[in-house]
């Protein structure tokens, strides 16, 4: 629910805080003191569009801040919502903050980490219900009119259902369809396929055959300064009079002799043995080179020749042989596909049809369940009507048949009838806001007990009522208020008298500016604000008619 609400340089509003509790909370003053200027402050920080405009005269920024305790049985569906929007709760604490510029971007807060706007939309349509003057008014909705038949219906189940079914099947319509254009896309190029895999399979390509080719023909083509080199380096290596080996030899002969006289130097016999030993390989391997040399010009017209057919492959099917191989493998499986696609689409087609035919099930008991509580919902809403200051007043709920959709091939609308003989015609074409509110208070009145929004707030209930009408709809807020919280903006003094906490609010001018103000009124001054809404707080009649009424509206009333 909703614990505390903070609003700062908004419109008339300098500075003001409330505080609410559970049940029925009541805000009440005179006409223009601000009162819907708190509610609209409430809309804007769960998600209702802002403007500039709004800010106080002289300040930079309009800032709201409310708390809410998200704890309780409604508080699991939420927790799983804000954790969705990357929202952390803190021990069922939610607390949000949206500061609305002059100029610069406007911007938000959830329990102190940066969010948007439209994650507050969502969670605030979770954490409250505004009615009221407020253009998104949930009842002219028709999601929201079908969502609350089905919470009515208690087809949750249905509803989830269907919602799974439909997924599934739009799922496997799409597996479907995707494969009937991929074998459709594959036959039409099947013969520029066949070309790729058998031009590349023709070729023959080897993993880094492109590469060892190119240093064949480096060598190749270098084939006469290759001779001629290595030729030199075998001659220094093992001319007869002047080659290194030769040179070694003597070497390893003046060593003996030095060894002879100076034992010490026996440490170098192995390093002069290793350099004969190398020198005479390196000599060998030389010799070997020099003979396996192939200065064939017909292998170097056969190598380029296949440079070219893997160079041309690599211009069309890839940049590397790899490419082209990988686009031969790609080939022949679309190939393959047209070998597989008709018994892989019957088990496709056979899947679509089963989700089909699960939907349409799950569709047809949600719509049975639908009609058979809209009759009960419709005459349980009409028969509070009269009560609430609608004397004429008839619900219709009108279901008709449409296209399937996650929700079910019910379209739902709420008809109504606010004057006898009159044809049901949709809320948003006949209903005023009064009206609105006093139909959605019937609505929370007969769906108590199934609604999960912890919190409702209600604007303009009171428009156009009083005496009697006025009594009735006390008793069905306060009966609302049993079960969930509810905040009233009211000028009905039977309405406040019910409340479970009231607050007024006031205005006065500050450094010449009309600033507005709340307070908590228990005691006599709650007396004295209810006489205030009787005519007069002054007149000794009005006063014991407020103290009457808050004896008799509820036994427990502060006093």
């Amino acid at each position: 629910m909703l614990t505390e609400l903070r609003v700062r340089d908004l419109a008339v509003i300098a500075d003001a805080s409330m505080r609410l509790e559970a049940g029925l909370n009541v805000l009440s003053g005179e006409t223009g003191a601000g009162k819907s200027m708190l509610v609209d402050a409430l809309a804007l920080l769960l998600g209702e569009r802002a403007s500039g405009d709004l800010v106080r005269p002289g300040a930079d920024r309009a800032v709201i801040e409310a708390a809410f305790d998200v704890t309780g049985t409604a508080a699991r569906g939420f927790a799983a919502a804000a954790q969705e929007a990357g929202i952390d709760l803190e021990d069922g604490r939610l607390v949000v903050r949206r500061e609305i510029r002059t100029d610069g971007p406007n911007r938000a807060w959830a329990n102190g980490s940066p969010t948007t706007v439209g994650a507050l939309a969502t969670l605030g349509r979770l954490l409250v219900d505004l009615h009221g003057q407020h253009e998104a008014q949930s009842l002219l909705r028709p999601a929201q009119q079908r969502a609350m038949l089905d919470a009515f219906a208690g087809a949750e189940r249905e509803r989830t259902r269907v919602a799974e079914t439909f997924a599934e099947a739009r799922a496997a319509r799409a597996a479907e369809e995707a494969l009937v254009a991929r074998r459709g896309d594959v036959e039409r190029r099947a013969d520029y396929l066949r070309h790729v895999a058998k031009e590349i399979s023709t070729a023959n390509p080897k993993p880094g055959e492109d590469e060892a080719l190119a240093a064949e023909a480096k060598r190749l083509g270098a084939g006469e300064d290759l001779v001629r080199l290595a030729e030199q380096l075998a001659e220094l290596l093992d001319a007869d009079e002047s080659g290194a080996l030769n040179a070694l030899g003597s070497a390893g002969r003046t060593l003996n002799q030095l060894e002879r006289l100076d034992p010490s130097v026996g440490g170098w016999r192995e390093l002069a043995d290793g350099a004969f030993a190398q020198a005479d390989e390196l000599a060998r391997a030389v010799r070997d080179y020099v003979a396996s040399l192939d200065l064939d010009p017909a292998r170097l017209d056969d190598v380029e020749r296949r440079r070219d057919t893997l160079f041309r492959l690599t211009q069309k099917y890839g940049a590397t042989i790899d490419d082209v191989l990988r686009t031969a493998t790609e080939a022949r499986e679309e190939l393959e596909l047209l070998d597989t696609a008709e018994l892989d689409l019957a088990g496709l087609r056979e899947r679509r049809e089963a989700a089909d035919a699960a939907l349409e099930d799950a569709g047809r008991a949600l719509s049975a369940q639908r009609r058979k509580a809209a009759q009960r919902l419709a005459k349980e809403v009409t028969r509070l009507l009269p009560g609430l200051g609608l004397p004429g007043g008839r619900l219709v709920v009108d279901i008709r048949p449409g296209p399937m959709t996650a929700e079910g091939t019910d379209a739902v609308t709420f008809l109504v009838e606010l004057n006898v003989g009159l044809e049901g015609r949709p809320l948003a074409q006949v209903a005023s806001g009064g009206e609105l509110s006093r139909l959605m208070l019937a609505l929370k009145v007969v769906l108590a007990a199934h609604d999960a929004v912890p919190t409702l707030v209600f604007d303009e209930v009171d428009q156009g009522i009083g005496g009697e009408v006025g009594q009735q709809v006390a008793v069905a807020l306060a009966q609302v208020a049993a079960a969930r919280q509810v905040l009233v903006i009211t000028h009905l003094p039977q309405i406040a008298a019910r409340a479970d906490h009231h607050l007024r609010v006031f205005k006065r001018a500050v450094d010449g500016i009309s600033t507005a103000g709340v307070e908590i009124l228990t005691g006599e001054a709650r007396r004295l604000e209810i006489a205030r809404m009787l005519g007069d707080s002054s007149d000794r009649t009005l006063l014991a008619h407020a103290a009457d009424l808050l004896k008799r509206s509820r036994p427990t009333a502060r006093v």
